[in-house]
């Protein structure tokens, strides 16, 4: 049985930084490509950043590219995704997830965290 389970996230002041960390167990991560996505409170879960399995390719959605980098460490079974000059717009529950093949869309991942809140104060 896959399981995800995200943390690092936290309270932090706009222009900030934090690294948040996925840890996979059940499977080997390095089979799977990975992502991040996030909800904010009444707003639909977006796309916030993937990277393939070998971590050769990346992509990021517009509102994070240039601010936050996603990178995995496949021989820790470990997603992260570090975050600087951070925004009161990036307040949200992140979610790291796993699946076949790398996707801005959430329906193409297969195994899911449970989130953890990251909350930027203006």
């Amino acid at each position: 049985q896959v399981q995800l389970v995200e943390s690092g996230g936290g309270l932090v002041q706009a222009g900030g930084s934090l690294r948040l960390s996925c840890a996979a167990s059940g499977r080997t991560s390095s089979t799977y490509d990975m992502g991040w996505f996030r909800q904010a409170p009444g707003k639909e879960r977006e796309f916030v950043a993937f990277i393939s399995r070998t971590g050769r390719t990346t992509d990021y959605a517009d509102s994070v590219k240039g601010r936050f980098t996603i990178s995995r460490d496949n021989a820790e079974n470990t997603l992260y995704l570090q975050m600087n000059n951070l925004k009161p717009e990036d307040t949200a529950v992140y979610y790291c997830a796993m699946g076949p093949i790398s996707s801005r869309r959430a329906m193409f991942y297969d195994y899911w965290g449970q989130g953890t809140q990251v909350t930027v104060s203006s």
